[in-house]
């Protein structure tokens, strides 16, 4: 997605202006618009390119991106990278193969993967659905510590399906949480520095004054 257009970029007559704090200003003239920025020390940004007049709002650029990028980054790192497995059983499975077919969904489910679990019936089969149900049902309480049904055993055509997920741990949980609140905390950091650095500015040129004045009593 492309970045929006700001300040001097904006090249239309007229837009519909939204003040920093998300009040209504009204449609004004866009050298206004860019007048009214420059005096509030903020961009202005275009927030809605198609609407007529496009809108726009007062905001600080830097930050907002700064902000959106801080957002974007631990939308990714919390998001489960889930991939769906897909395990097929017979109906009348012996119990070896049982056994290897549920541990290959213990391995998905502990890599944090989801697991399609498929029953194909065959020939006369298909008239005892119940049973279908009954091993994908002893199947989930097998796995039950290391996942839940997140899609219900249902009939698709030949086949009777089941999705099982992996749970989501406490303590990923938890790491999740204290990981927002050090991403709130450095934005805040860096949004104060930002606000900070202009008045921080006008002292550190008039010391050099303030220093030279009793200089000479003591010459």
């Amino acid at each position: 997605m492309s970045e929006p257009r700001i300040n001097d970029r904006i090249r239309v007559p007229e837009v519909r202006l939204v003040g920093p704090a998300g009040e209504q200003v009204g449609v004004v003239r866009v050298e206004d618009a860019l007048r009214l920025a420059q005096e509030a020390d903020l961009d202005l940004v275009e927030v809605a390119p198609d609407a007529h007049p496009p809108v726009c709002k007062l905001m600080d650029y830097g930050k907002f991106k700064y902000e959106s990028a801080m957002k974007a980054r631990d939308a990714r790192r919390n998001q489960a990278n889930t991939i769906l497995k897909e395990i097929r059983f017979r109906l009348k499975i012996d119990p070896h193969d049982y056994e290897t077919k549920k541990g290959h969904v213990v391995r998905f489910l502990k890599g944090g993967d989801k697991v399609k679990v498929m029953i194909m019936f065959r020939g006369r089969e298909q008239s005892r659905p119940e049973m279908g149900m009954r091993l994908l049902q002893r199947l989930a309480e097998d796995v039950s510590d290391l996942g839940s049904v997140e899609s219900s055993p249902r009939l698709d055509g030949r086949n009777m399906t089941m999705v099982i997920g992996p749970h989501r741990k406490k303590a990923e949980a938890k790491s999740d949480q204290r990981r927002k609140r050090e991403a709130d905390a450095e934005a805040k950091k860096h949004a104060d520095e930002a606000a900070a650095a202009p008045a921080q500015a006008a002292p550190a040129q008039a010391a050099p004054t303030g220093e030279a004045a009793p200089a000479e009593p003591s010459a």
